[in-house]
């Protein structure tokens, strides 16, 4: 529970892991990995940080939907491990940012997901990373991202 009361210092709460939109799971452990589904800016089962980031969203509202994105990825890895705290190592993010043609700010979007994971796991949370621009994302939520991590 340490990254649990980690989050809880921050003041922040894990939410309920959100329901999947389509046909597909929000994780699945093969080996001592774990590949979570992409997951989008919920809260409350209501998509928050909807449109392009460069047009409708600043750069700091994509921050806090991706850190808000990260919360929704953990919540679901709590679900799939039953604690946070059995995440070894964060590997691999992809982090979707649906943005206006000309905006080349992606990486501090994603920034928002990959500092609160190195906040809370330390050198185990820092990871390879992409961070790309869409045209668009379902819902159209402004930031997606999926994960891969190293689990015991």
């Amino acid at each position: 529970m340490r990254i649990e009361t980690m989050l809880a210092a921050r003041g922040l709460m894990l939410p309920a892991a959100p329901q999947p939109v389509a046909n597909y799971v929000r994780a699945v452990r093969a080996g001592d990995l774990l590949f979570v589904s992409g997951h989008g800016p919920s809260r409350d089962g209501v998509m928050v940080y909807t449109g392009k980031v460069g047009r409708d969203l600043t750069v700091e509202q994509g921050y806090e939907a991706a850190r808000l994105v990260a919360l929704n990825c953990l919540a679901s890895v709590k679900e799939a491990l039953g604690d946070l705290d059995r995440v070894r190592r964060v590997v691999k993010l992809l982090g979707m940012v649906n943005c206006a043609p000309d905006f080349a700010q992606h990486p501090q979007v994603i920034d928002g997901a990959s500092d609160l994971l190195v906040e809370l796991y330390g050198e185990a949370g820092r990871h390879a990373r992409s961070a790309v621009g869409m045209g668009s994302l379902p819902q159209n939520i402004a930031v997606e991202i999926e994960m891969v991590l190293e689990v015991v």
